[in-house]
């Protein structure tokens, strides 16, 4: 009434959100090796206590601010922590080393800015039959070959199109922070995808350079190398079936291909099954090989709460070390190890 008799108009206020989220997870882990990292032999079984044996623990703020036109103001800030003892874990080491980005999102498509998942990576998660669990999925492959390098990008500016006539684009661009050398540090990745009913074809590229300022972070994620990926994915119902190629071409080192696939099958509202299988085969040197297998059974409690259980084994051969677990078990040593992890998860 004040304002009107003042004859000013009425101001609309924008509407905004802010959002905390996170997930814990722990779980009992079972190998039936260990690798001693001085001999590369084995260390004996080993039975801990594991942090992340699903998903790793996390919290998060995101927000979105209504700027009019179509347009949305977005964050996130998304740290990892280790439920185990309470210290920075599942990240690259920093408070907020899983996300920490800006962005704009409309009809248009979405642009951030900060730390954040590289399109790369994301194809390679979109398309593990096993969701990238902690225990026995692509997740384990992917750090056990390049750990966070294009997982966590530091610097990163990227766009996301939105979905017309089923095909969808995205491109990032992160910057080495080195002045005087842009080539330091630098990392780019792109993806494509299909999708048309029941299937989504997707194809990723990734390329980083060494050094520049995501090498001093406390976990450096700039391990040169070149990425590669091609997957597929077919819903049928309450199954899931899927089938990827991944290549991980490290300078001067290796160059492995991972060839995958799987299903996971919804059985009733509150249970879940899953399998996958993980072959990896270094271009380089034909001895070195592995093979990474499991199937999980997840049964939810209530919408935030869901007990697990897993079981896998890898086979090494050659160099390899690939492992079972991302926590107490990323690397394991040649020959054939077989391991269980159960656990419960909370989301909030």
């Amino acid at each position: 009434m004040g304002a009107c008799a003042l004859g000013a108009a009425p101001s609309a206020q924008a509407q905004s959100s802010v959002t905390l989220y996170g997930i814990v997870d722990a779980s009992l882990l079972y190998t039936s090796k260990t690798l001693d990292m001085s001999t590369g032999q084995s260390a004996g079984h080993q039975y801990s206590f594991t942090d992340s044996g699903l998903s790793g623990s996390r919290f998060g703020l995101r927000g979105a601010e209504d700027l009019g036109g179509g347009m949305r103001a977005i964050f996130q800030l998304e740290s990892g922590f280790s439920v185990a003892n309470g210290s920075l874990n599942n990240s690259n080491g920093n408070l907020f080393g899983r996300q920490a980005w800006i962005g704009i999102d409309s009809r248009f498509g979405t642009v951030k800015a900060g730390l954040q998942f590289s399109p790369f990576f994301l194809s390679v998660y979109d398309f593990d039959p096993r969701d990238m669990d902690y225990f026995g999925s692509g997740l384990v492959t992917y750090l056990n070959n390049v750990y966070v390098t294009g997982l966590f990008n530091p610097n990163g500016i990227s766009y996301t199109s939105p979905e017309i006539a089923g095909l969808q684009g995205s491109a990032m661009l992160a910057l080495g922070g080195t002045a005087g050398d842009f080539q330091a540090g630098r990392q780019y990745s792109a993806s494509l995808r299909y999708h048309f009913g029941g299937l989504t074809i997707d194809a990723a590229l990734y390329s980083g350079n060494a050094g520049g300022s995501a090498a001093a972070i406390a976990i450096p994620s700039a391990v040169e190398f070149n990425g590669r990926a091609l997957g597929a994915r077919y819903v049928f119902n309450n199954l899931t079936v899927m089938a990827a190629y991944t290549q991980y071409k490290v300078a001067g080192s290796f160059n492995n291909r991972v060839y995958s696939g799987g299903a996971s099958y919804r059985i009733t509202p509150a249970l879940n099954v899953d399998a996958g299988i993980w072959v990896t085969r270094d271009a380089n040197e034909s001895p070195n090989n592995s093979i990474l297998a499991s199937t999980g059974l997840e049964y939810s409690l209530s919408k935030a709460t869901v007990t697990y259980a897993q079981v896998g084994f890898v086979t090494n051969h050659g160099a390899m070390h690939a492992g079972l677990s991302v926590n107490n078990a990323l690397d394991l040593p040649t020959g054939t190890t077989a391991g269980v992890s159960l656990g419960i998860r909370h989301t909030f």
